[in-house]
């Protein structure tokens, strides 16, 4: 199996809901995002997959997040806005953009250095 990654970051403001129902004060990070993809064969260039085309593809995923309060975007509405579903949410829109032949094998976000979430099926 052969695997390759891409990193991309976004700026975005988050605010979780505590357990209490209460909710933690509004803050933001610059989110680090690193997408790895895999393949059992590599193409005739002999890649798994263009660098690029991963990066565009990703970017195109986290356009939408950059500079946003992430409560504001429908999917932050209904769940956490939490690194796990960060990374949830990336995932599944960054999968149906890939190429045939070429598995999404994780996503993974950090809100900060050391700090890390891992969304994988």
């Amino acid at each position: 199996m052969f695997t390759i990654s891409v990193e991309t970051h976004f700026k975005a403001s988050h605010q979780l809901t505590l357990t209490d129902g209460s909710k933690e004060p509004l803050h933001s990070h610059d989110w680090l995002v690193i997408a790895d993809v895999c393949s059992n064969k590599l193409n005739r260039m002999g890649l798994v997959m263009d660098f690029g085309r991963l990066k565009t593809a990703i970017n195109g995923v986290t356009a939408d997040l950059e500079k946003a309060p992430l409560e504001s975007i429908d999917y932050f509405r209904e769940n956490s806005s939490s690194a796990e579903a960060i990374a949830k949410y990336i995932y599944e829109r960054l999968e149906p953009e890939l190429p045939a032949g070429i598995t999404l094998e994780a996503v993974r976000v950090f809100e900060e250095p050391g700090c890390s979430a891992k969304f994988t099926r």
